[in-house]
């Protein structure tokens, strides 16, 4: 028997749970979370939901039986799991839940816990398909919960930082943006662990797959389903989210209107269907706040360098700003003259555009004074400091203050669609159309 969630099975198994109205917490309140799948980043991000004062766990879902083990292990027997999220959506004394599931299941699960009246922190992508995106937003629009999205670079005080310096003028006016996040490592190239208790005893093969297509049990899709197009988002939605959510806080863009993507295949050939090395050119329009400018992306998951570099460039007219571990900026002096071509002109031509010239520019002598000065200022975050915990906290102070968030159902739909479709543009091998405001694609 199918053991695949339906619509109407969750209504059914949630009938009884009226959602409850939203209310503030006072800072002493307990506010009490269950996490929806616990893998690497599930974990990660319930251990610092748990560093957070007031935030306590009470259940986990997980469809290997293995994860629900470990989870009552490290946070305690008192724990309630399961492998099926809905009985976690049906409990009342859920108040929040941590989404960290495959790609796949991201829209129907925050679609399912915003209606049970939770609020939800989901890992990006936000969604899988550029299709599921508008129903997320009206979810979260008709539920008033609070919706965060897990890109940290949102909350990052390094992009806010580097807003701040774009808005002044510190690099003059902006006109193109490189952004990277390459790799040479194979846990970075997504080759996770297999555990060796993985059978169909321990497996909830079934739930696993959900809406993906039918196939027979394979436990390697499960454990390293970032491989396959069927679950996860490839490099687009794993990294280049990443780097599209903190460039929209930088630059305050709400997205680029073409999207072109190339790539490949190139070196972890172990049986996945994403590329290993993506390179895409997106055209980011005129605004109120900042001309057009183009930016480039780029992954590379066998780049020959340290285990992990990812960073920024920010070119502007009268300089460049590197984001990345910390924000500097490097600047030049103005051209002192333009200089001139009149090689070519005839020599009585040469003479009168030189006296010209002369009267515009006189010569500047040789010395330690007329030197071109240059600048370079760099602003790190404080030691210890954090991006992902911050933006942990952020989300449960939203849950406390019910104010809304930065990083909600639109903004991380404006990052993630325009990563989705540079897997469109890779796959189909043409250009994609993004209109930002409408967030649809042509």
């Amino acid at each position: 028997m199918s053991m695949r969630p339906t619509r109407r099975g969750f209504l059914q198994a949630t009938a009884a749970a009226a959602a409850p109205p939203a209310r503030s917490y006072a800072a002493n309140d307990r506010i009490q979370i269950a996490t929806i799948g616990v893998g690497g980043m599930g974990s990660g991000d319930t251990r610092m939901a748990l560093s957070v004062p007031g935030v306590e766990l009470v259940a986990v879902a997980d469809v290997y039986d293995g994860r629900l083990r470990r989870a009552r292990e490290v946070w305690g027997d008192h724990i309630f799991t399961t492998r099926d999220y809905r009985e976690i959506l049906a409990r009342s004394d859920v108040d929040a839940v941590i989404i960290a599931t495959p790609d796949h299941w991201h829209a129907r699960m925050m679609i399912d816990a915003l209606e049970a009246g939770k609020d939800v922190y989901c890992e990006k992508p936000m969604v899988q398909k550029v299709e599921q995106g508008h129903p997320v937003i009206e979810a979260e629009k008709k539920s008033g919960r609070i919706l965060l999205i897990g890109s940290q670079y949102v909350s990052s005080v390094i992009y806010h930082k580097t807003r701040e310096l774009i808005r002044s003028g510190a690099i003059g006016q902006l006109n193109m943006v490189e952004a990277w996040l390459d790799r040479n490592t194979a846990l970075g190239a997504w080759q996770y662990s297999l555990p060796p208790d993985a059978t169909p005893e321990n497996i909830d093969w079934d739930r696993f797959l959900g809406d993906a297509p039918k196939r027979p049990f394979e436990p390697i899709r499960l454990f390293r389903w970032r491989n396959y197009r069927d679950y996860g988002t490839g490099v687009a939605g794993d990294l280049f989210v990443h780097l599209l959510s903190g460039l929209h806080v930088a630059t305050n863009s709400i997205g680029p209107t073409r999207v072109y993507a190339t790539g490949g295949l190139r070196y972890w050939k172990d049986g996945r269907d994403v590329p290993d090395v993506m390179l895409a050119l997106l055209d980011y329009p005129e605004t109120a706040e900042h001309p057009a400018f183009n930016l480039a992306l780029r992954v590379n998951f066998k780049c020959g360098m340290a285990r992990e570099q990812f960073g920024f460039r920010f070119v502007g007219s009268e300089g460049t700003l590197a984001a990345g571990s910390t924000v500097k900026v490097s600047k030049t002096a103005p051209e002192a003259e333009p200089g001139y071509t009149i090689g070519t002109f005839p020599k009585a031509v040469q003479e009168e555009f030189l006296r010209e010239y002369r009267k515009k520019y006189p010569p500047r002598p040789v010395s330690p004074e007329t030197m071109q000065p240059e600048e370079e200022i760099v602003y790190s975050p404080p030691p210890g400091y954090n991006a992902h915990q911050e933006h942990i906290n952020l989300f449960f102070q939203a849950v406390r203050s019910r104010k809304p968030v930065l990083e909600d159902a639109t903004f991380g739909f404006r990052a993630a669609g325009p990563s989705l479709l540079c897997n469109t543009s890779y796959f189909e091998e043409r250009i994609v159309r993004w209109d930002p405001k409408t967030m649809r694609a042509s």
